[in-house]
């Protein structure tokens, strides 16, 4: 078990908008980090900036670590980098913890946990919440779904980058509790989005109409935190549609696998699908209004 105060040897396997900061936060902190990107000029971008060791082979990256960490894309990402085609998990010594901040499927992490088990090794899904400000002023949410055993080691790794941090249960569940925050927030934009739109169709002031309702039952952080860039039509502000779709296609298939419905989050879905056939894929999730303010002018 590691120390508070013991610095540990880490893998981070991914620097997009979010695993960047994390990465060098742990280098920060005094950690040995050493990083691998599929992409190699982010890795020379990244040691340009913080102390650590770049790889060109994950299996090399990940040999003799105590932990090593996931920040990718997709449910094959990690699947290829564990067990398909870099085979990690081969290069792990026994009992290196495997931290996944990916959002994937459940199910996913239920077969990732039972491929490193049966190779010795400890596995968490630990999908993380805070977007891409969160991840540069650490300040994440954390969302893990682990062995009771491995829930201090997880802690007190992720603490650079980390606000809050809780164990909701057994593998998977870190990646249920992340499914639940996405149906939230895609409701949450979409208010957001009508609410901008009605107050401009009203012909309100809309910073003034936002002030005051912030401060009331209305207020969320959505509001207060994208309703100026919304109103400016500004839409790079973080995470893209293109993730959010795919977040939410998890919600909806294991929501068929629980017998929940979730209505609004499927009409939401479908509004990011209409987004997408418009070429705003790489947008942010608040250009739901963008979608409205379309319908108008059509």
């Amino acid at each position: 078990m590691l120390q508070e105060t013991s610095m540990a040897t880490l893998a981070f396997i991914g620097l997009g908008n979010m695993g960047y900061p994390m990465a060098g936060h742990l280098a920060n902190n005094g950690h040995s980090v050493r990083v691998y990107n599929r992409t190699s000029a982010r890795t020379a971008q990244w040691l340009s900036k913080y102390n650590g060791e770049g790889f060109d082979n994950i299996s090399n990256a990940v040999r003799h670590c105590d932990a090593v960490i996931l920040c990718v894309g997709r449910d094959d990402d990690v699947r290829d980098i564990l067990t398909g085609q870099h085979n990690a998990i081969a290069a792990m010594n026994p009992g290196t913890l495997i931290i996944d901040h990916t959002t994937t499927s459940a199910l996913l992490a239920e077969e990732m946990a039972s491929a490193t088990k049966n190779a010795g090794l400890r596995f968490c899904d630990a999908p993380v919440s805070g977007g891409q400000q969160g991840a540069i002023n650490g300040q994440l949410s954390l969302m893990v779904g682990c062995e009771v055993s491995d829930f201090s080691d997880i802690r007190t790794i992720t603490t650079p980058y980390t606000r809050a941090i809780e164990r909701m249960g057994e593998i998977g569940s870190g990646q249920k509790t992340k499914m639940v925050n996405q149906i939230c927030v895609a409701g949450l934009i979409q208010a957001l989005a009508e609410g901008l739109h009605f107050a401009e169709k009203a012909g309100l002031d809309r910073d003034k109409v936002m002030g005051v309702i912030s401060q009331g039952a209305a207020g969320s952080w959505q509001m207060s935190n994208r309703h100026q860039t919304m109103i400016a039509g500004e839409y790079q502000h973080g995470f893209a549609i293109d993730w959010m779709r795919k977040d939410l296609d998890i919600c909806l298939e294991e929501a068929l696998r629980n017998n929940t419905d979730l209505p609004v989050t499927r009409l939401v879905n479908d509004y990011y699908r209409e987004l997408q056939s418009m070429g705003a894929g790489r947008l942010d999730t608040s250009a739901l209004l963008l979608r409205l303010q379309n319908k108008d002018e059509n």
